[in-house]
């Protein structure tokens, strides 16, 4: 009876470790999401679109085309020039300030107004 509750009950963990856990896929809770970056005072603002472009509004209104790819721990974004790439370790929180130094040495502060939400996968129904 022991044996039993015992194989239940770690059953059960596992199931809700499964259902629970969600894989997070880098960019994708700002494809499609403006980001606010600010890098030594200067706020541009940077829509992560979900086809891999971005736009790049500056402060005074002027659109930069850019593009975007997230993968290997690294956010980077191409503008004109080679890809400036931040670390990106983790999932953007909407409201949640984030300070990342890029590869070109510049610090910045990211702040995600909104954010997308990870899928929800359901636990498959049983059958019987």
């Amino acid at each position: 009876m022991i044996a039993a509750r015992m194989a239940l009950c770690v059953g059960l963990l596992a199931c809700g470790t499964a259902a629970g856990a969600q894989s997070w896929t880098p960019g994708s809770e700002i494809a499609g999401q403006t980001v606010q970056v600010d890098t030594n005072g200067v706020v541009n603002n940077i829509t992560f679109n979900p086809d891999g472009s971005a736009i790049i509004t500056t402060p005074s209104g002027r659109a930069v085309p850019a593009s975007w790819t997230a993968s290997g721990s690294q956010l980077c974004l191409t503008a004109g020039g080679p890809a400036e790439c931040f670390p990106y370790a983790q999932a953007f929180q909407a409201g949640q300030p984030v300070t990342l130094t890029s590869s070109c040495n510049a610090t910045s502060r990211w702040l995600a107004t909104n954010t997308n939400q990870p899928a929800t996968q359901r636990p498959a129904g049983e059958r019987g």
